[in-house]
């Protein structure tokens, strides 16, 4: 799997469409056992609820596992529109759960499909999206006085997991897969030379 987005916690929002309460919960998971899992809890804490529509869309690169349940709400109303909020963003191994306290009014099938859309939405940004993706390491070792020379080439380019401080410094830096090499010829330009790099291994996400 060449990488994929998915959130980076827990979300959750509150909405009042027409006197009915919707709550939106959106969560990670790693597989539909994970999914599945959430959306129990959400029912178990929600057992009061009129419905808790739920959806979820799992690829761990081996395993597709695309799900979605109106739960006692107009067939296409609820669940579908959640799991469709989850593919517009682009989303993967994210489960969504959206409980409904219904206040009386009937809000109709669009308008059903506006506020399951809207909840899910907001929950989904609440939680913060999150690239994930397949990574390389390198190891770049310099003189102290190359320090923020260096710092500032890797800001925003690489991520330094590790730094150690004894005669030079060396940062450990992980990179997404196919563009150590690029950055790597920047830090040898910009250093002249001084600063040793080598290339250690990659991972999947």
């Amino acid at each position: 799997m060449e990488g994929y987005r998915t959130l980076k916690g827990i979300g959750t929002v509150e909405k009042t469409f027409k006197d009915s309460v919707f709550i939106g919960y959106a969560s990670p998971a790693k597989s539909e056992e994970e999914a599945k899992a959430f959306i129990a809890k959400i029912k178990a804490y929600h057992s009061d609820a009129t419905h808790n529509v739920s959806a979820y869309l799992i690829n761990d690169g081996s395993k597709f596992a695309v799900r979605y349940d109106d739960d006692g709400e107009p067939k296409g109303s609820a669940g579908k529109p959640v799991l469709k909020v989850i593919q517009n963003k682009g989303l993967s191994n994210v489960v969504v759960v959206v409980t409904r306290y219904f206040g009386g009014t009937k809000l109709g099938y669009g308008g059903l499909v506006k506020a399951y859309s809207e909840t899910a939405s907001g929950a989904i940004e609440n939680a913060g999206i999150l690239e994930v993706y397949e990574k390389e390491y390198f190891e770049v070792r310099f003189p102290y006085s190359l320090f923020h020379t260096v710092k500032s080439t890797l800001e925003g380019k690489g991520e330094v997991v590790e730094e150690h401080y004894d005669e030079f410094v060396t940062f450990k830096v992980a990179i997404r897969k196919g563009e150590a090499d690029g950055l790597i010829e920047t830090i040898v330009n910009v250093t002249k030379g001084k600063a040793r790099v080598r290339k250690l291994w990659w991972e999947k996400p």
